[in-house]
């Protein structure tokens, strides 16, 4: 019998813990949150070099002079030619961003292809110019290349895009020759480093990873180029006086040292 009453006290503890359990809320499921994706933030501070091409409207506004040895002039004579061509080379910059500004220092060299010519002619004065026809005179002239070195300051328009302006020191080769004649023509030549300014402006965006493409474009003064040489038998002295300048717009690729994008917390 005792135990008969153990057994059934067993079965009603059973029964009353279930039907207790039953009772119970179920318990909330776990829930794990997902990642959050983060989008990266390129950090314009750095070293950077690169490379650029384009194409470049030179000219050349020259006024060119005939006077006897003794200073008197015979001729004045003013015009303006093109010095176009392609251009190509590298540059080589650092830039420190502050919040959404960036400022930076940049120097570059560039070969081109820049030449254009003019011409005119000279008739000697007096009993001479019955018996001589006039003499042609070819003025051509070159940029060899040029160099700059820039102050830049840009606005972010994103994180990713920069807008600026740029300016500060421009140099550069310039080669004149001038041809006298027509049978047997002489050329006189003279070619100078020529110091200068350039303004400009530009938009430079990142294209992946540390890679940055820009569009500039870039004005350049770069002085006076002038020279004087006798003609034959030293009767009449010819001079020119070319101020030249030009409008570049080429098109760069950067890559910026100093680690890769960074993410923004």
């Amino acid at each position: 019998m005792k135990r008969l009453l153990i057994g059934i006290s067993a079965v009603a503890s059973l029964l009353a813990t279930g039907a207790f359990a039953a009772d119970l809320p179920a318990k909330a499921p776990i829930y794990t949150k997902a990642p959050v994706y983060v989008e990266p933030v390129f950090d314009w501070t750095g070293f950077y070099v690169g490379g650029n091409i384009g194409y470049s409207w030179g000219r050349s506004s020259d006024t060119s002079t005939i006077s006897t040895v003794a200073g008197v002039q015979q001729l004045v004579t003013s015009d303006t030619s093109n010095l176009d061509g392609i251009v190509g080379g590298g540059q080589a910059g650092y830039n420190w961003q502050m919040q959404n500004w960036v400022f930076g220092l940049e120097a570059d060299i560039q070969g081109t292809g820049e030449k254009g010519s003019r011409a005119f002619s000279f008739t000697v004065p007096g009993f001479f110019a019955l018996a001589l026809p006039p003499i042609p005179f070819t003025l051509q002239q070159k940029i060899d290349w040029f160099g700059t070195v820039r102050g830049r300051i840009g606005v972010l328009a994103t994180p990713k895009v920069l807008l600026y302006v740029t300016g500060g020191l421009a140099y550069g080769e310039v080669d004149s020759n001038e041809t006298v004649g027509a049978a047997a023509p002489l050329t006189f030549s003279s070619s100078n480093t020529h110091v200068g300014w350039t303004l400009g402006a530009g938009v430079e965006g990142v294209i992946s990873g540390n890679w940055t493409a820009r569009l500039e474009y870039l004005y350049l003064d770069l002085g006076t180029a002038s020279g004087s040489f006798a003609l034959p038998g030293n009767t009449f002295v010819s001079s020119y006086s070319s101020h030249i300048t030009d409008n570049i717009l080429r098109a760069g690729i950067n890559y910026k040292f100093g680690g890769p994008v960074v993410a923004k917390y």
